[in-house]
C-alpha cells in the first residue's frame, strides 16, 4: 500500500505492509534506487512475520519522494528518517539499509533506540583512494574553474557537464544537479566513529565480489559494532540480496525470529 507523509517540508513516499501497530521495520534503499528495489525484504518479513509493520521508503530525491531543496548530507537524511519515525509513532524500529540506506541506518542506530539493524552491502567506511583518483578529481575541479574563463560561462558549463557525464560514475551521471551535489557530499562521509555506539543486534549481509563497498568494509563494521555478525555470499556483488534471494530470505527470517525471541 503506497502512502505519503510530509517531513521537513518534503513529501515522502513509502510502501506499508503488515500489521498496523506491529513491530516496526524501516527499509531504506541504496543510491539511485527506490522502495521497489527492496521489495524482497518487505515480502520476506511480512510473509514470515505478518505481525510486523513494514515501512519501505523512497528516500528524499528517489522514487516518488521529493528532492531536497538544499545539499543534504547523511546527517540531514538521518534527521529526516528520525522525524518520519516520530511522525508515524514508530518506537525502536528494526532498520534495514542497503548501500546508501545503510549509512542512514548506521547513524540512526548509533543515537536512537532500535531493536535491530540489518546492513546490506552498506556504505559508511570512507574508501582509501589511489593517487589516480585524486588526480582525476582535482584536475576536474581545476577545469571547472578555468573553462568559464576560456569559453564563457554558458559554454564552459556545457563542457564541464559533458565531461562529468563521461568521467563520473553512472550514479553521478544519471543524477540531477542537486542529487549530484548530494552524492558528492555523502560519499565522502566516514561513519566509523558512530559504529561503536550501535548497541542493538546487527546483521551484516554482504556479497564477496562487491566492488562498491568491498567485503573489507563489512569486516571493519563487524569489528566496530559491538553485537554484529557477518554473513557473506560467494559469487555475489553489491546487490547480494538480488544475486542470492533464497539465502537472503533465510538469514533475514532467522534474524527477525531471534529479535522476537528476545522481546518475548
Amino acid at each position: 500500500m503506497e502512502e505519503q507523509v510530509t517531513v521537513k517540508g518534503l513529501r515522502l513516499n513509502y510502501r506499508f505492509a503488515g500489521t498496523p501497530g506491529g513491530r516496526p521495520v524501516i527499509i531504506m534503499h541504496g543510491w539511485g534506487c527506490s522502495a521497489e528495489t527492496m521489495a524482497l525484504f518487505e515480502d520476506c518479513i511480512t510473509s514470515t512475520y505478518p505481525e510486523c509493520a513494514v515501512y519501505n521508503l523512497d528516500l528524499p530525491g528517489f522514487g516518488m519522494s521529493e528532492e531536497p531543496d538544499k545539499v543534504y548530507g547523511i546527517e540531514d537524511y538521518t534527521d529526516t528518517i528520525e522525524r518520519f519515525a516520530d511522525s508515524i509513532g514508530l518506537d525502536a524500529p528494526v532498520l534495514i539499509g542497503h548501500s546508501f540506506g545503510g549509512r542512514i541506518a548506521i547513524l540512526y542506530s548509533s543515537r536512537r533506540p532500535v531493536s535491530g539493524v540489518i546492513l546490506v552491502d552498506a556504505a559508511g567506511v570512507k574508501p582509501r583512494r589511489k593517487l589516480k583518483y585524486y588526480i582525476k578529481v582535482y584536475s576536474f575541479k581545476a577545469a571547472k574553474k578555468i573553462a568559464p574563463l576560456i569559453f564563457g560561462k554558458a559554454k564552459g558549463a556545457e563542457i564541464i557537464d559533458r565531461r562529468r557525464g563521461k568521467a563520473g560514475s553512472a550514479d553521478n551521471a544519471a543524477a540531477s544537479p542537486m542529487m549530484r551535489a548530494i552524492l558528492s557530499k555523502v560519499v565522502n562521509e566516514d561513519l566509523r566513529h558512530a559504529m561503536p555506539a550501535i548497541k542493538a543486534p546487527t546483521l551484516l549481509i554482504w556479497g564477496e565480489n562487491d566492488t562498491a563497498t568491498p567485503l573489507s568494509d563489512a569486516r571493519i563494521m563487524e569489528s566496530l559494532i559491538p553485537d554484529a555478525g557477518l554473513v557473506s555470499f560467494p559469487g555475489c556483488g553489491h546487490f547480494s540480496f538480488l544475486d542470492n534471494p533464497v539465502q537472503t530470505r533465510a538469514v533475514v527470517s532467522s534474524f527477525i525470529n531471534s529479535l522476537n525471541k528476545k522481546q518475548s
